[in-house]
């Protein structure tokens, strides 16, 4: 029997294997990915066209406006692949909850005491098989508008990431276009237990959940009037939170809008699914998929399996998942192996804070890239806030050495500050340096923040969002991005000088990086040699070098907003030695304006370049 089931799930792959291998460009394109800088432009949907500049707090949508999926026409793409993007990431696709009345299309209206904002927060999601009906221009027809979307993106030539959130769901899930055999989530629960293996939810039997309590200068919708807030949300019994509270009142700060996905693991911790076998790790994703395929799993594994490979049917290159550390690896083992098998070159980015985790969660997760916010972004934000040194820096790329080309850069995402608001830099110019270092030091995936090209703050005072963090839970406008926009041109008609001055600088290095092949090369860090032998180089600087056999770089950034630094850089005998190059004079141009070159002077010791950085200013340098 059993060797009737490992000759099944040989076949089963073989089959999903060669179907995925039909699309031959596809294939190529992951091929390409693999030597070449991958670009994300992470973009909230409902934002990105809006032109109303109302901004009124807590408006409605009839008067602050909403972006559709039909604003990103074959201009508006056009522009963001020029920025020199790859991959562009759709935030709030899914049909999340909003404060809109669509009842004439058969969409129930969503209680205000349990969603965040106006128009609803993107990660309580409320049904997994549609689309934010904001988005559309014909709610009836939503989800064609969005499959439309997705044609002219790839038509454009970028890929298309949409998010999941296996961690939780919104409190009022409700299917209304499920595929045929599909049961919403909780639908066959036994509610009467805290938790069994195949409840999609943990429950408190015999208690009613309660809405938590809000302090009088925060209130649903602000304070106004509304039918359904009325401190009560239906609920018998009640589900545990999405951030693991187990009360049945959660508390303000909790995410009391959404439930927990049970995956199988028990209130006391018990796994009631197969562990990965000693070594999996090293395993490719084939074995992963032909692992799971005579093992029973959790219900909840096989939903959001089914959800996943819905969406890569209709066109979706990958996906982020939100909150990743909170479920255990062994479904994401379970999980992505199935996409990969279904489409190998798909893009699965995770949301993952705990460094102890990152491994795991590539090896035995089979994930592709993990955010690097515990270090790099941290340290870089410090540097910019003058909290930290450059020193720090360095040996971020040496611990993650073995997992680098995993783990994506950012500067600004939606959870993120604004680089230009008052809390973060209050200067977008700071912001440059560092821009330049995550986009170039390692061979990971570089993501930015749309508007964040045009030096946006995010200070609108939008209702339930704050100041600093463009509101993700509102119907607002983005002041920048509008002026950008020009009533959709896309052709920045109304953007500053500095807007764009500041754009060109991101696309000129956007581009810069998705056509470098040191870029993929190697990485030697300068910082610390030249720290310890050169005169007038501190820790307001930072250097390191990318090369392979066709490029070598030399990367300069002067994190220093006021104070311009003249020193003799100093190249260790053995990176010449590795660029195989004779004693001599060579030129180093720098390759984001053009407009400055330098000296490198080689001898049988070592080389040397006399540098002067002015204040915030960075190079590229390559030599000639």
């Amino acid at each position: 029997m059993n060797t009737q089931k490992s000759i099944i799930s040989a076949l089963i792959v073989l089959v999903l294997w060669s179907c995925s291998s039909e699309k031959g460009s596809d294939r190529k394109m992951n091929s390409n990915q693999k030597n070449k800088k991958i670009v994300v432009y992470q973009v909230f949907t409902r934002l990105f066209g809006n032109t109303n500049t109302t901004n009124k707090p807590w408006g409605t949508i009839e008067e602050n406006g909403v972006g559709k999926f039909n604003d990103f026409t074959d201009s508006a793409l056009t522009e963001i692949k020029d920025l020199g993007v790859t991959h562009i990431w759709y935030t709030g696709v899914p049909h999340h909850d909003v404060i809109t009345d669509y009842t004439q299309f058969g969409i129930s209206n969503d209680d205000p005491d349990v969603v965040k904002g106006r128009a609803g927060s993107p990660y309580a999601v409320k049904d997994y098989y549609n689309v934010n009906p904001d988005l559309a221009e014909n709610v009836a027809n939503r989800l064609q508008e969005f499959e439309a979307l997705i044609e002219r993106t790839h038509k454009n030539g970028l890929k298309v990431i949409i998010d999941i959130v296996p961690n939780h769901v919104a409190r009022n899930y409700r299917g209304l276009t499920n595929p045929k055999g599909v049961k919403d989530f909780g639908a066959n629960d036994h509610k009467s237990v805290v938790y069994d293996v195949n409840n999609n939810f943990y429950y408190n039997p015999n208690e009613p959940f309660q809405v938590p309590d809000f302090l009088d200068d925060f209130q649903p919708l602000g304070g106004e009037k509304h039918p359904l807030s009325d401190r009560k949300f239906d609920e018998n019994p009640s589900k545990w939170t999405g951030n693991g509270s187990r009360l049945s009142k959660p508390d303000r700060n909790d995410w009391y809008e959404t439930v927990k996905i049970n995956y199988g693991i028990s209130p006391e911790g018990k796994k009631d699914f197969n562990e990965l076998p000693a070594g999996f790790e090293n395993e490719n994703y084939e074995r992963h998929f032909e692992f799971w395929q005579d093992k029973t799993v959790p219900n909840s594994w096989i939903k959001f399996r089914d959800i996943a490979l819905y969406w890569l049917e209709k066109g979706v290159d990958g996906f982020r998942f939100d909150m990743a550390e909170m479920l255990p690896v062994e479904f994401w083992s379970y999980l992505n192996s199935s996409i990969k098998i279904k489409k190998p070159e798909a893009f699965l980015l995770a949301e993952v804070y705990n460094p102890s985790l990152y491994r795991d969660y590539i090896k035995k997760g089979k994930m592709d890239y993990l955010y690097d916010k515990v270090q790099l972004y941290d340290k870089l934000k410090n540097v910019i806030q003058g909290r930290g040194l450059t020193d720090h820096i360095p040996p971020i790329q040496t611990d993650l050495k073995d997992i680098e080309h995993h783990m994506l850069h950012f500067l600004e995402n939606h959870d993120e500050q604004r680089i230009a608001s008052p809390e973060f830099a209050g200067n977008f110019e700071k912001g440059k340096p560092a821009m330049v270092v995550s986009a170039t030091i390692s061979t990971s995936p570089t993501m930015i923040y749309f508007a964040q090209e045009l030096g946006e703050d995010g200070s609108e005072n939008s209702g339930f969002g704050t100041s600093s963090r463009t509101s993700i839970f509102d119907y607002i406008g983005v002041p920048t991005l509008q002026r950008w926009v020009n009533d959709k041109k896309f052709d920045g008609g109304k953007s500053t000088t500095e807007e764009l001055a500041l754009r060109d600088f991101y696309k000129r290095l956007l581009n810069f990086t998705i056509k470098s092949d040191a870029l993929m090369g190697e990485y030697q860090d300068l910082h610390q040699f030249n720290r310890e032998n050169t005169e007038n180089y501190n820790a307001k600087l930072l250097s390191y070098t990318r090369f392979s056999n066709n490029e070598k770089l030399i990367i300069i950034a002067n994190f220093d907003a006021e104070k311009a630094f003249e020193f003799e850089l100093k190249i260790p005998l053995e990176i010449i030695k590795k660029w195989n190059i004779n004693e001599g004079t060579f030129l180093l141009k720098d390759t984001l304006y053009n407009k400055k070159s330098f000296d490198l002077k080689v001898t049988s010791t070592g080389a040397t370049a006399k540098i002067l950085v002015n204040p915030l200013e960075s190079f590229i340098l390559k030599l000639q």
